[in-house]
């Protein structure tokens, strides 16, 4: 089976994340870089079905050059070779221009099964695996605890507020998963090493027949026009109870509508 996995390089959700002033974009360049934490079950979850079923892994990436140290990381893991889609026009795009793009890539890598996170820890949107699948006319099968691979016939659990549905189709598909589906293995020594030699594929916006105005902010569906620091928090307000703490307590919590 070939397998390809999205994989995002993301600003690292636990440190200090802020936005360029010059024109509302996360500044990658002063934060702390990872892979998108959701994209690594993915990535666990493709190398398992290639040691149950065969087949190859193919690592996907649409970013800047820093990109190129989460693809590493992710090779690591046990991947066979990467795609980098890079290009100085893609910055600014949107999740519509973001998925043309990806879409382009995946038409000419012809994947059985294109595997992702269910939501990137950055835009936390969860619409690029619905994007991808209607460009590519396949099956979405999305927010997957568990995904069982038969032939040519997948199966999901897609995990919900209520428990779980389970869901089915035909590859080709696109599956997004969460991280209840598996636990991601660690890079061994020797995955590291092997990793640096393993091939990555550089496209360029020509390479996949996808012109510039298409891209970037002048392509964009949705544009950041303005942003601003979260307020620091302030201190509660503290009820003492001279005998009408109850009823001021009560209008506190209408006050908030949560009675």
């Amino acid at each position: 089976m070939n397998i390809v996995v999205l994989v995002k390089q993301v600003p690292d959700s636990g440190a200090d994340r802020n936005l360029r002033g010059a024109d509302n974009t996360v500044d990658r360049g002063s934060a702390n870089n990872v892979i998108n934490e959701m994209d690594e079950y993915a990535i666990e979850e493709a190398l398992r079905i290639k040691e149950a079923h065969g087949g190859e892994v193919t690592v996907l990436t649409m970013g800047p050059e820093k990109a190129a140290e989460s693809i590493r990381k992710a090779l690591s893991m046990g991947p066979d070779k990467a795609v980098h889609v890079l290009d100085d026009a893609l910055h600014g795009s949107c999740a519509v221009a973001t998925s043309k793009v990806l879409a382009a890539a995946l038409g000419q890598l012809g994947a059985d099964l294109v595997l992702c996170g269910a939501e990137s820890t950055d835009g936390r949107v969860q619409v690029m695996p619905h994007m991808l699948a209607e460009r590519l006319g396949i099956a979405a099968l999305t927010g997957a605890r568990k995904l069982t691979v038969d032939g040519g016939n997948l199966t999901v659990e897609r995990q919900t507020e209520e428990g779980y549905e389970v869901v089915a189709a035909a590859t080709p598909a696109v599956v997004s998963v969460w991280d209840t589906i598996n636990e991601p293995r660690y890079p061994s020594f020797k995955g590291i090493m092997a990793a640096k030699k393993k091939p990555v594929q550089t496209l360029a916006l020509a390479d996949l027949g996808v012109a510039a105005d298409e891209v970037g902010f002048a392509g964009a569906t949705s544009t950041v026009l303005a942003h601003s620091r979260r307020p620091e928090r302030s201190g509660g307000e503290r009820v003492t109870d001279d005998g009408t703490g109850g009823t001021r307590l009560v209008e506190f919590l209408a006050t908030e509508k949560f009675v």
